[in-house]
């Protein structure tokens, strides 16, 4: 009973990561391409399928094959990749702009979620080693946390999806500026994540390399030599 107490809560804990920072801001550039609240949904619902999808395929053969994944950081800077060059896209695009929303595409939702997925996964599985006895506890709480992941994007979703309704269809002015500062949350917060986990990370090693390094000790002539 001690070893499946985390699966009661490996749900919840999903839901609540769904509400990320990185994942939020990803899903609010899908979901402005919209102004239906269904279409919107939708976005979050393949998100969080793609998200789960990772999280069991990859996580589940790192638990199975008992094997870590060593500089997860360059997954995190992947993810902060791709939401710069969403923003970048969503800023440059000029049908953004436009009152009419572009042609719906469920595929991009689900590449979105697949990204994210490889980068959660490895810590996920790191902390699922120390806490499951067994492999398939760890594989059940992996599903069980990507199902939470997607309940979770399916509410966010349609919580950011409130102010892309008809009225961005009236309004030009309203849909321009949500476009810009949704394109440039994404473009700043992509930026930041490339280089807290590239850069930053990278100076902290060679920080810690230094210090475990010990300092060349110089060579000295003791006076009982020197007499020699």
């Amino acid at each position: 009973m001690h070893d499946a107490l985390p699966l009661l809560f490996a749900f919840l804990v999903g839901m609540g990561h769904a509400f990320e920072a990185d994942h939020l801001i990803a899903v609010t550039n899908l979901v402005a391409r919209h102004d239906s609240r269904l279409l919107a949904v939708r976005e979050g619902l393949f998100w969080g399928l793609g998200h789960t999808t990772t999280l069991v395929l990859f996580g589940g053969a790192l638990l199975v094959s008992k094997s870590a994944v060593e500089h997860s950081n360059y997954f995190e800077a992947g993810v902060g990749a791709m939401l710069l060059l969403m923003g970048l896209s969503r800023l440059t695009d000029k049908n953004q702009y436009q009152t009419k929303p572009p042609r719906y595409q469920r595929g991009a939702a689900y590449a979105v979620g697949l990204v994210h997925g490889l980068a959660g996964s490895g810590a996920l599985v790191v902390l699922l080693m120390g806490s499951m006895r067994t492999t398939w506890l760890g594989v059940a709480y992996l599903l069980l946390f990507g199902l939470g992941s997607v309940a979770g994007m399916l509410g966010a979703s349609a919580l950011v999806s409130i102010p892309f309704t008809q009225r961005m269809r009236l309004s030009y002015g309203l849909r321009t500026g949500m476009v810009v500062v949704s394109a440039l949350l994404s473009i700043g917060y992509g930026s930041w994540m490339i280089y807290g986990n590239l850069f930053s990370a990278e100076k902290q090693e060679l920080r810690a390399q230094m210090r475990s390094t010990p300092a060349p000790t110089s060579s000295r002539i003791s006076p009982s030599a020197s007499n020699l």
